[in-house]
């Protein structure tokens, strides 16, 4: 949904009315009275309001969500809020994920560089790192963005590109950044789906997951289970299902959850035993999800 601002200035300048404008609109009074009220307003009317006039939505209009959580988090990144939950948020969860999956990079560097876009650090850092690490800002930024559309294969693939353009990786002829894997792999001496099985296997999940209707934390964190059982990547798979999970989290109305790096044992535990035993994934998801509601707690945002 859409709650207008800056409409009244831009058709000042081209010296049109709300009521000229309903007119070739075909918008009925009782949605220029809304738009008046700064009230919200849906996709299909915000999209002809921004091709009449020619503009991007942020131009006219900012997004309105019911969720305090993502409404919070897009208000802070579009205002460019210091020291808020966005501000935390993309610290954190940026350093405990890449680290994860072993960075070299402190949390003191990850804020360094989210903060300042600078760098102190001793030699040796792989470049990579660093850009991983600002590529997962971005990635983010994506979840942030696309919060409440449906997941699409589309969607994931984006995000590894996101996350493996321009690194090492990308140099490799047979690496496929923000597609699928073409060589098999491995993790933790398990198998996962052969590359082939991949697009088989991820609409499989997409369409399990999506008949679900509203999904629970529960049903996020069989998701992730089941995602990084495919390991449908070469590389990226741990960083790009923890934002998937993120994504949904924010979808569907639930509180997120963070994996600690301090976790990490009782992660990979977790995942591997998944098909034995759900509880130790499901209890380290739920951790992850009560270190995110201290954060809330931190600035004073309610949650359930």
């Amino acid at each position: 949904m859409y709650s207008y601002r800056g409409l009244e200035r831009l058709l000042c300048e081209k010296g049109i009315t709300k009521t000229e404008m309903a007119g070739m609109l075909g918008i009925s009074s009782r949605t220029i009275a809304k738009i008046g009220k700064g009230e919200r307003l849906s996709r299909i009317v915000t999209e002809k309001i921004c091709a009449f006039l020619s503009c991007a939505p942020e131009d006219v209009c900012r997004q309105v969500s019911d969720n305090v959580i993502l409404q919070t988090l897009r208000d802070e990144k579009a205002s460019k809020v210091s020291g808020g939950l966005y501000h935390e948020l993309q610290v954190r969860m940026t350093y405990n994920s890449n680290h994860i999956e072993g960075s070299r990079l402190t949390e003191d560097q990850t804020r360094l560089i989210f903060e300042t876009a600078t760098l102190d650090a001793p030699d040796g850092v792989p470049v990579d790192d660093v850009l991983e690490t600002v590529h997962h800002f971005r990635a983010i930024d994506c979840c942030i963005d696309h919060a409440e559309e449906p997941l699409t294969e589309s969607f994931v693939k984006h995000l590894h590109y996101i996350l493996k353009h321009d690194t090492r990786d990308s140099l490799l002829d047979w690496f496929a950044v923000g597609d699928y894997k073409r060589r098999p792999n491995v993790v933790g001496g398990r198998e996962t789906a052969k590359p082939k099985d991949v697009p088989a296997a991820m609409r499989r999940l997409i369409e399990e997951y999506d008949r679900k209707g509203a999904a629970s934390i529960r049903d996020v964190i069989e998701f992730h289970a089941e995602f990084e059982h495919i390991h449908p990547f070469q590389d990226g798979n741990g960083r790009v299902g923890r934002l998937i999970a993120f994504k949904e989290c924010l979808r569907h109305n639930v509180v997120p959850f963070i994996i600690v790096d301090s976790k990490k044992m009782y992660y990979y535990r977790g995942l591997s035993e998944w098909r034995n035993e759900r509880g130790y994934l499901i209890d380290t998801c739920l951790d992850g999800q009560d270190t995110f509601k201290r954060l809330l707690e931190l600035f004073d945002i309610p949650h359930e």
